[in-house]
Parts: C-alpha cells; sequence; structure tokens
C-alpha cells in the first residue's frame, strides 16, 4: 500500500496541497505526456521518471522487420521498465519527492497485445504476470486522451521518425487500445483529460488549475476538460 504525504511545491506556496507520492502521466503517442509530466514535476517540485523507449537497441530492427523482431522489442521495453521502477520507485525513500513518471506500467501489455503473435503473447503474459507482482501502482493516472487524427498530425508536424515509419494505421490501433484499456481501468484514481490541452504545455494558469483538479481526484474516474 502506497502512503499519501503532503507536496509542498510552487503551486502549495500559494495555498493548496497536493497528496501524492507517485503521479503517473499517459497517453497515447504525440498526446504530450513527456511535456505535461516534465511540467508537473517542475510545479510540484518532484521527481522526473521518463521511459527510455528510444534507448531500445531493437527499435530500429522492429521498424525494418517488425514480425521478427516483436517479442525481441518487447521483452526489452518491460525488463528496462522494471529496472527503472526498482531504481526510482520501488526503493524510493518515503521522503523523497513525489515521482511524476510519463509512462503506466501496463504500457507494455497494451503495445505486446498489437505486435506480437497468440504464442508470443502468451509467454510474454506469463512473463508479465511475474514481473508485474513487485510493480507499484501510482497512487493516481492522468489519462491525456486524443483522437487518432490529432496524434498523427502532430507526430507529422514534428517529424517523429518512428510514428511515421510504423504509419497511420498502427497508430489508430494504438489508440483504440488505450481507449479501451482506460475505459475498463479500475487500478486506481483515475483523471482523464480531454478537450483543448494545449495549454497544458504552456499555460501556468492553466497548469495550476490541473493541479488542483488532481487534488479532488481521491478515488473512481474523473473528467477534466482544460477549456472550461
Amino acid at each position: 500500500m502506497s502512503v499519501r504525504r503532503p507536496v509542498r511545491s510552487e503551486i502549495a506556496s500559494r495555498g493548496e496541497s497536493l497528496w501524492l507520492s507517485y503521479l503517473v502521466v499517459e497517453g497515447p503517442p504525440g498526446s504530450g505526456a513527456t511535456t505535461l509530466a516534465a511540467r508537473l514535476a517542475r510545479a510540484i517540485g518532484g521527481r522526473l521518471v521518463l521511459d527510455r523507449a528510444r534507448e531500445n537497441p531493437f527499435l530500429q530492427d522492429f521498424l525494418t522487420d517488425s514480425r521478427r523482431y516483436a517479442f525481441k522489442t518487447q521483452l526489452f521495453f518491460t525488463l528496462s521498465r522494471v529496472m527503472q521502477q526498482q531504481e526510482t520507485i520501488v526503493q524510493r525513500d518515503l521522503f523523497q519527492p513525489t515521482v511524476v513518471a510519463d509512462y503506466l506500467f501496463a504500457r507494455d501489455r497494451l503495445f505486446a497485445s498489437l505486435t506480437l503473435d497468440d504464442r508470443e503473447l502468451a509467454l510474454y503474459e506469463k512473463l508479465a504476470g511475474v514481473v508485474e507482482r513487485d510493480i507499484h501502482r501510482p497512487d493516481l493516472v492522468i489519462y491525456l486522451q486524443y483522437d487518432s487524427d490529432t496524434l498523427y498530425r502532430r507526430l507529422n508536424q514534428r517529424r517523429d521518425e518512428i510514428w511515421l515509419r510504423l504509419g497511420r494505421e498502427y497508430l489508430v490501433a494504438v489508440v483504440e487500445a488505450y481507449n479501451y484499456y482506460f475505459l475498463h481501468y479500475e487500478e486506481t484514481p483515475l483523471l482523464i483529460v480531454n478537450g483543448p490541452q494545449e495549454e497544458l504545455a504552456n499555460s501556468d494558469e492553466a497548469l495550476q488549475r490541473l493541479v488542483a483538479e488532481l487534488e479532488r481526484t481521491h478515488a473512481g474516474v474523473r473528467y477534466y476538460n482544460p477549456g472550461t
């Protein structure tokens, strides 16, 4: 069971307090999860933990021959994230700053379901079931919800080589998988952010309003529209 504690921050110093020890910002590629996680970590004086997906040595091979390298690529993702969890979250001291991560460990299962064949997926599920026993649950998950057209446009604008090579069809499948997963998500409190989200990446006022919303999200699912 995770221990909640107050976090003093720039925002908290203005009269608010945030009771989180481990916060996750999650969303499909192009959603801005990393940007928002970084802004939240700075705002609350937290420790930022970023996914190391692009360090995967099999990733370029997967882009060339996805069928041949899917299992190796997925296995590296999972094991590297287990190690990162052990280093930064599981073994962290109680009085260290709030951890703010830009990925939920369960995303590995989501992508595995899209890239692995039936036999590989069955083997992967057995492995995942073992390693997930020691994975720390976040106190709160923020899900950045976008449609696939918007995400594809944003990925094109930033000239993201990986997602341009994977293609629009694969991105659509990823977005559908994310939406299905979080539609049935019950593991932790969940805040689904929909509507125009651009201000969250640029406006301190919008970020402050979001942090205030986090304080109110203690159980179940809440929906938040930054534009209202």
